[in-house]
C-alpha cells in the first residue's frame, strides 16, 4: 500500500499480530515524510467501502489545541509510517486529508484523541470521525475485568505501552522529546526534520495498530458499543460552536441487544451517561479556549 511516489531513507519496526491470539511479530516498515498529496496512498486519499482501511494516527504540534498549530500528523499503515508535514506541505496538504479523517471507511486509531480533533477541527475545518481510542478501550477493558477507576485517571500511552497485555515495551525515548519540548515548545515547527523528531514521531504511531488488534479481541459487544460513543463524544468535546454540533456524524445507535425499553429513551439515558463521563474527565484537565 505505500506509495510509490514517496522515497525514504528511514525505516522502523513495527508489530503487527500474524493472527488473533498469536504473538506480534516485528517487520521493518519505511518512514516517508510526506509534503505532496500524491505521496499518500490512493486508497486513502479516496476512501471507499471496497477498500476500507485501519491506521494508526496521532498529531504533534506547537500548542495543539485551536489556538496552536499542528506540524505533523503521523499516519501508521501495516506496510509504512507517513509523517503528514503540516509546516511544509501547508494547508492544502492537509485539506487533501479531510475526506479520509472524516470517513467512515477508515478507522483512525489514536490515544486521546481530544486535542488533535480540536486542532483539525479549528485549524482546518476537519471534523474527525471513526477513532478508535486507545485511551478509552483501556478504560473499558478494565471495568469489563471488574476494576473501577476515578475520573481523570486514564491511561497515558507510555503506560499503556508498558503494559504487558497489550504491548510490554518501555518508551524512554518520549521522555527525551519531554525534555526538549519543556526547553522549546517550538520543537514540532523547525525544518528540515531531525533524526530524533522523526523517530519520535513515528514512535508515537507505530505500535497502535498492534494495541488495536488486542483490545478488539477482549472487548465485549457492550464495551465495543460504548467505545464507539465515547470515541465519537470525544472527537467533539472541545469542537462546539454556533450550531451546537449540529453537523457533525450522528452519534452510534444503540444496539437491540442492550436495552429493552423504547430505543429513543434509552439513547438518550445511555447517551447522557456516556456525556457525563466525559464531562467528568474534561473537569480534570487543563482548558485550552
Amino acid at each position: 500500500m505505500a506509495s510509490s511516489s514517496s522515497s525514504s531513507s528511514h525505516q522502523t519496526r513495527v508489530p503487527f499480530p500474524s493472527d488473533p491470539g498469536g504473538k506480534p511479530l516485528d517487520h521493518d516498515v519505511p518512514i516517508h515524510v510526506v509534503t505532496e498529496p500524491s505521496q499518500l496512498p490512493v486508497e486513502f486519499l479516496n476512501p471507499s467501502a471496497a477498500k476500507q482501511l485501519i491506521i494508526g494516527f496521532d498529531c504533534e504540534g506547537v500548542n495543539l489545541c485551536r489556538h496552536g498549530a499542528l506540524c505533523i500528523m503521523q499516519l501508521a499503515f501495516p506496510d509504512a509510517i507517513y509523517l503528514v508535514d503540516a509546516i511544509n506541505g501547508g494547508e492544502s496538504l492537509i485539506k487533501a486529508c479531510k475526506p479520509a479523517l472524516e470517513s467512515s471507511y477508515i478507522t483512525k486509531v489514536i490515544h486521546d484523541c481530544k486535542r488533535d480533533s480540536e486542532a483539525l477541527y479549528f485549524q482546518f475545518g476537519i471534523k474527525l470521525h471513526n477513532v478508535v481510542d486507545t485511551q478509552i478501550a483501556y478504560s473499558l477493558l478494565e471495568e469489563q475485568e471488574g476494576r473501577t477507576r476515578l475520573p481523570g485517571d486514564y491511561i497515558s500511552f507510555v503506560g499503556l505501552l508498558a503494559d504487558p497485555r497489550y504491548c510490554g515495551v518501555s518508551y524512554l525515548e518520549k521522555e527525551e522529546v519531554r525534555v526538549l519540548l519543556r526547553q522549546d515548545p517550538m520543537f514540532w515547527k523547525y525544518r528540515p526534520l531531525s533524526e530524533m523528531m522523526i523517530r519520535a514521531a513515528a514512535d508515537d504511531v507505530r505500535f497502535l495498530l498492534c494495541i488495536y488488534y488486542k483490545m478488539m479481541e477482549k472487548l465485549n459487544e457492550r464495551s465495543l458499543w460504548y467505545l464507539a460513543v465515547r470515541g465519537a463524544l470525544y472527537s467533539r468535546c472541545f469542537c462546539i460552536n454556533e450550531n451546537n454540533y449540529a453537523d457533525w456524524p450522528d452519534i452510534p445507535p444503540i444496539p437491540g441487544f442492550m436495552f429493552y425499553q423504547p430505543i429513543h429513551s434509552a439513547l438518550l439515558l445511555v447517551s447522557q451517561s456516556s456525556w457525563n463521563r466525559v464531562t467528568k474527565d474534561l473537569d480534570c484537565m487543563p482548558c485550552c479556549f
